[in-house]
């Protein structure tokens, strides 16, 4: 073992030793707690399609943090000689637990998994030939969701099953998901299983069980009496007109891997249509080089019209603002540089996904309902806010309608708050991404339209800490953009002005939508407005 091995070990048995408390029956020791296992592994030694000795295996799942591992060879199981010497191979502790299943072939639904079974099955055994031989084994339906497939409610529920592997390596990450829907659907007992078949990464898909084990026999036993499940996090959260849900599955090791999906529930036919366009929009994004590396979005993975079910990739990080409250001024500047360059990234894509004229006929509507806050209560700027709107809206037809070339698919509401800066390895500073989310304001707009947004938005939100207007000066973030873009028209700042006040209208309305039509702020908004109009 190497030595980045063994120092490795040494931490986490340091970490380890508060866990276990008690000593079992059979004097090994076992936790008093929640455990967590990988359930499904394949070894070097005894299946032909794993590339990964076991003794490598189980120092890999011990340096995830989990409490133990299952081998689940094919149609093999392992003498508790051969599991010794493992252990000792591994300079694992004694409370760290290695069982031995199999994983066997059957004629009723493939492959399954047995725990509990004191002899090997052959391929092409029964499920009922399984039970009958061992009542007592725990048997679970492995990777029923993979190469597309989609199970019936009724093999599902089948009763000579004991549970299911809804959470598995051999799963893509929507069948994940949709095995994840139909638990929550049906509530049969689930397990993760990664399947490992090399190394890297065992233990990303562990089982929680409620209570401590300290034999094969009271594994199979939690497994038939429904007390375990996958191991995962699930956190709703507000969305507009949706139920949200994040959900992170896996245990958090040395590599911080897990997998992170969204689950949007949309409440009606209206919302229903934005966020489908939105998922698209992001969809062929994906395929624009955004799925990975330091520029992404949320790439989307599932969609149910019927349940107007939406799935995508959760992004682990935080937004733009909330970063640039808390980092150095030299983070900071890579942040917002990074956020310029990943705007004009999308615009040199020079997509359009939506109908180019789409813009310009809907803006008269969206600059109206600005207006319509003002009217609506008889704010005295009422008249002041009209003038700017129509102007804003003269320049706008003058400038494209005749020139839909110089539209490109936009982000549409790209500010700060839209923004997320994450790192994929929190030790390595070149793994620093920035994604864009919320396609919903998605439209073929002038690119000068997302970055006048975001220099408005940028103010506004930031108004209250000076320090942060002052250490990142828009013209970081214009002058990174221009040099990520290579070429922009040549009244291109002219441009951003005029979307700086069309934005600063928006903030404008929203002001007062939430009563504060009378703040200082509204009035600031109104002049600045005016200022980008007039170059004064």
């Amino acid at each position: 073992m190497s030595a980045i091995d063994q120092h490795t070990l040494s931490q986490e048995r340091k970490r380890n030793q508060v866990h276990f408390a008690r000593p079992c029956e059979r004097k090994t020791f076992c936790y008093s707690y929640p455990m967590l296992l990988e359930m499904h592994t394949h070894t070097a030694e005894h299946s032909r399609c794993s590339s990964i000795p076991a003794a490598a295996l189980v120092r890999q799942v011990f340096a995830k943090g989990l409490q133990g591992i299952v081998f689940t060879d094919h149609h093999y199981l392992w003498s508790d000689k051969e599991i010794h010497q493992i252990r000792r191979s591994a300079e694992v502790p004694n409370h760290f637990l290695i069982f031995s299943g199999q994983e066997v072939a059957t004629p009723e639904v493939g492959d399954v998994i047995v725990y509990g079974a004191g002899m090997p099955f052959p391929h092409g055994t029964a499920l009922e030939e399984i039970r009958e031989s061992f009542p007592e084994a725990a048997l679970v339906w492995a990777h029923p969701y993979r190469k597309g497939r989609r199970p019936e409610d009724a093999a599902l529920l089948l009763p000579l099953l004991d549970g299911i592997e809804i959470f598995s390596s051999n799963h893509s990450v929507r069948e994940n998901s949709r095995a994840l829907r139909d638990w929550h659907r049906l509530r049969f007992t689930a397990i993760g299983g990664t399947d490992t078949h090399g190394t890297g990464y065992a233990g990303l898909y562990p089982t929680l069980f409620d209570h401590p084990l300290g034999s094969m026999a009271e594994l199979a036993a939690e497994i038939r009496k429904g007390r375990c499940r996958p191991f995962l996090k699930e956190i709703p959260r507000s969305g507009a007109g949706s139920l949200v849900t994040e959900v992170t599955i896996g245990a958090k090791g040395f590599d911080e891997v897990r997998e992170r999906i969204i689950i949007r529930n949309i409440s009606s036919n209206h919302k229903w249509a934005a966020a489908d366009r939105a998922f698209h929009i992001a969809e062929q994004l994906s395929r624009q080089g955004f799925a990975s590396g330091p520029y992404r979005v949320p790439v989307p993975i599932d969609q149910d019209h019927d349940s107007m079910t939406l799935i995508e990739q959760g992004i682990r990080g935080k937004s733009l603002f909330d970063k640039l409250l808390s980092a150095s001024r030299e983070d900071g500047l890579r942040y917002v540089r990074m956020a310029a360059q990943w705007l004009a990234r999308l615009h040199a894509c020079r997509l359009s996904l939506t109908p180019a004229d789409e813009f310009l006929a809907r803006e008269p509507g969206r600059l109206e309902k600005y207006l319509e806050r003002f009217t609506a209560i008889k704010h005295p700027q009422a008249r002041r806010a009209e003038e700017i709107l129509a102007a804003i809206h003269r320049e706008e037809r003058r400038r494209y309608a005749d020139n839909p070339e110089y539209l490109v698919q936009g982000h549409g509401d790209f500010h700060p708050k839209n923004i997320l800066i994450g790192q994929d390895i929190q030790e390595n500073r070149d793994t620093v991404f920035v994604a864009a989310i919320d396609f919903d304001s998605s439209l073929c707009l002038p690119p000068a339209f997302d970055a006048g947004c975001f220099l408005a938005q940028f103010r506004n939100q930031f108004f209250s800490h000076q320090d942060i207007i002052r250490d990142f000066p828009e013209e970081l973030f214009l002058k990174a953009y221009r040099e990520a873009a290579g070429q922009t028209d040549d009244d291109f700042l002219v441009q951003v002005e005029l979307f700086r006040a069309r934005t600063n209208m928006s903030i404008a309305a929203y002001l007062i939508k939430v009563g504060l039509g009378d703040s200082d702020n509204l009035w600031r908004v109104l002049l600045e407005a005016e200022k980008a109009l007039t170059g004064h």
